[in-house]
């Protein structure tokens, strides 16, 4: 049902002003433009006035019409704000990534929204080829992957790079790949593909990640460690999950050279232009991603293994 716009002022004014004289004054109407406006709208909705000695009188239909007026004007106000595209305007903000950055990433939006209440954070968790669905079909404003992305439809601009690290038990010493045989293998969905990068390169010759022992296995980033800082294996992790981690004390980051790094990638729509509040999150963000690196550090050993 659509109703007209003219008929829903008219009938506004009329029960504000209690009187169809005065309210078609208001309007620079005639009386009789008022009463016919209000009968579209009876004819449409049913009796919505009684007529008074004194005035007028709402029928329950009348005031269901108002509460629906001040419905619309308020999805007015909304959309109004939204096309405003104002830094200052209330909005929400939608940023979905892969698990290592967002550990580091929460917390800062969080902070932002402390400082800014007037928007929303929305966080999730997600592998690469979801976090691409879910910002191509703009569920999320702003994604992170460690994929560029070649489709199009999507901007993609260098956010940091994170390098792959080592991580094993604080008490623990590596110097061979039978340290890690020894020490069994933490998996997780990306821990194979990550650790054949990294290990490849520290142990050449090695017989193949596939070859260790698997010790324990989550697929949620934030938990890996803890099989770690109990001394139940070693793994292969980006490092700001490592830089998340609560108890820095009881791991250790086994330092192999020259860093293998993963490059994680700010994907948005490419047809049309960032929010402004999404845009002034993005550059909080960047300014501030590497301050959790100041956080208390883990001992760091020295891998002595030797290149073939």
């Amino acid at each position: 049902m659509i109703l007209n716009p003219q008929w829903l002022r008219t009938f506004l004014a009329l029960v504000d002003l209690g009187n169809f004289t005065r309210a078609a004054e208001r309007l620079d109407l005639t009386q009789a433009a008022v009463s016919q406006h209000l009968r579209h709208l009876e004819d449409e909705l049913g009796l919505l006035v009684v007529r008074r000695p004194r005035g007028i009188e709402l029928t329950p239909a009348g005031r269901a019409l108002i509460d629906y007026c001040d419905e619309m004007e308020l999805a007015g106000k909304r959309l109004a704000s939204r096309l405003s595209d104002s830094e200052d305007e209330a909005g929400e903000i939608g940023l979905i990534t892969r698990g290592s950055i967002g550990l580091v990433l929460f917390p800062l939006l969080l902070d932002l929204q402390q400082q800014r209440p007037e928007w929303t954070m929305r966080h999730r968790f997600a592998p690469d080829a979801e976090v691409l669905e879910a910002v191509l079909e703009s569920r999320y404003d702003l994604g992170i992957v460690a994929l560029k992305p070649d489709d199009p439809r999507l901007a993609a601009t260098k956010f940091i790079e994170e390098p792959l690290e080592l991580v094993v038990p604080a008490n623990v010493e590596v110097h061979e790949w039978s340290d890690l045989e020894r020490l069994g293998f933490i998996d997780y969905p990306e821990g194979h593909a990550t650790a054949i990068r990294l290990l490849s390169r520290r142990f050449p010759g090695n017989p193949g990640v596939g070859s260790l022992r698997r010790q324990g296995y989550s697929n949620q980033i934030s938990l890996i460690l803890e099989f770690v800082a109990r001394g139940l294996g070693f793994t292969v992790i980006p490092r700001y999950a490592r830089i998340a981690f609560g108890k820095p004390e009881a791991i250790a980051v086994v330092e192999c050279g020259a860093p293998v790094h993963d490059t994680m990638w700010l994907i948005r729509r490419a047809e049309w232009p960032l929010p402004a509040r999404c845009a002034r999150a993005v550059q909080y963000l960047r300014e501030r991603v590497g301050v959790p690196a100041m956080k208390a550090e883990p001992k760091k050993k020295r891998s002595t293994a030797t290149r073939r």
